[in-house]
């Protein structure tokens, strides 16, 4: 189990109650809460904490080299923009798979874990601010302050290239389509045409998050079944330098060599996609959320290391989890009592792709008056409808049922 345990960072404040404080990242994990509650602080601690385990792993820089004085600060945080928050009094505990990072009292620790196997992830934090590439027409020419969303703009352009032919989406009956020779990317639907720049705000949302997932995460796929894509420029450059090394060592037998080389191309060869989501619904009308969500899960269900994180203010996207979650409970009790011919139907509800068992998902509320967490209980196994999400529906209800009172009053 990776989780994360934090105490006075930013908004968040005794952190979670419950577990020790232990708020663990499942298959699908999702922060609720109202602004400045500290959703998206939390989302991107667990971003930088897992790309500092994947550097350590793939042996991008030592350990110490992390660990200097004033590192995480200037050069991790500052990467999602957290470098404005006091760290003095902050507790900050991750625990991966491979590695276990402390920051306290000033110092980051870095220690390594025993007897865990470590699947390495491809990481991508997808930004609220991710709609405005969509508008502009050269977003290569932009001067952005924010590094998250440069590496989310080199990797959408980095799909948008990968496209052939058009890409059926999963909303409106739309499909969209690259113009490789104008570096437009164009929208299709019943009877229309236009550009991605010039599609309703929805569109400018969905489209960059749709198609870097998608990529993301058939990349990881092909890799998993040996069919990689190639490395980077500086992967590849250490891993030549690498398998040098290997067949330098003259004290290794040619077992030993063929053994080393394994291991050293499983260090660059990824087999998890940690997608990191803020704001999945943004413009989205409640049909689309589910549309979206859906196919958000079916990216994910493509591998068994991935994951799926997700800062949302939409009640419909807790509500459509308990479908997924439902839809699976269902799918056991059809198959337990030998009736798969229920199963398409069901599959028109909740694609089978789509489907969760109740301890993939972890749902955590963040306060935004005393910087708590706490984790949304269950009922049966379905999220509970208590939350604040729903809480707020409710208040809304309530609220013109006493402006009935005072008409009825007059």
């Amino acid at each position: 189990m990776i989780r994360l345990r934090l105490k006075n960072f930013g908004p968040i404040g005794p952190g979670l109650a419950d577990n020790d404080g232990w708020i663990d990242f499942k298959r699908v994990t999702v922060f609720i809460g109202n602004q400045g509650s500290g959703k998206s602080t939390v989302a991107k601690l667990f971003s930088t904490f897992s790309w500092i385990e994947k550097a350590l792993v793939r042996g991008d820089y030592e350990k110490k080299w992390f660990e200097r004085k004033g590192r995480l600060k200037s050069q991790f945080l500052s990467y999602h923009r957290l470098e404005s928050y006091e760290l003095d009094s902050a507790e900050i505990e991750y625990e991966g798979d491979a590695y276990t990072i402390r920051y306290a009292a000033g110092q980051l620790s870095i220690h390594e874990s025993q007897g865990q196997n470590y699947a390495l992830p491809q990481v991508m934090y997808v930004p609220a601010e991710r709609n405005f590439i969509s508008y502009v027409r050269n977003p290569r020419e932009l001067k952005l302050s924010s590094e998250s969303l440069k590496e989310f703009l080199a990797a959408f352009e980095t799909a948008k290239h990968a496209l052939r032919g058009s890409v059926k989406l999963p909303i409106n009956d739309s499909e969209i389509e690259y113009d490789k020779l104008n570096d437009i990317l164009n929208l299709r639907g019943p009877g229309h045409k236009l550009r991605l720049t010039d599609a309703s705000s929805g569109f400018q949302s969905f489209v960059p998050l749709y198609l870097v997932s998608q990529h993301l995460a058939l990349s990881v796929q092909a890799q998993q079944q040996n069919n990689q894509p190639p490395m980077s420029a500086d992967e590849l450059a250490r891993f030549r330098k690498g398998v040098k090394d290997i067949f330098a060592n003259e004290a290794l037998t040619e077992e030993q060599k063929r053994v080393a080389l394994s291991v050293l191309s499983s260090r660059f060869n990824k087999t998890a996609f940690i997608n990191i989501v803020e704001e999945p619904e943004q413009n989205l009308f409640p049909e689309s959320q589910w549309d979206m969500l859906k196919s958000l899960l079916s990216f994910n269900s493509q591998g068994a290391h991935n994951r799926l994180i997700l800062t949302t203010h939409s009640p419909y996207i807790v509500n459509f989890l308990s479908l997924a979650i439902q839809g699976k409970h269902l799918q056991q009790r059809l198959i337990e009592h030998k009736r798969e011919d229920f199963l398409p139907a069901l599959y028109e509800v909740v694609p089978e792709q789509a489907l969760l068992l109740a301890d993939e998902v972890a749902i955590y509320q963040c306060n935004e008056r005393d910087g708590s967490i706490s984790e949304l209980p269950y009922f049966e196994g379905i999220p509970s409808d208590q939350n604040l999400l729903n809480d707020w529906l409710r208040t809304g209800n309530e609220l013109f049922d006493r402006l009935l009172e005072l008409e009825e009053a007059i």
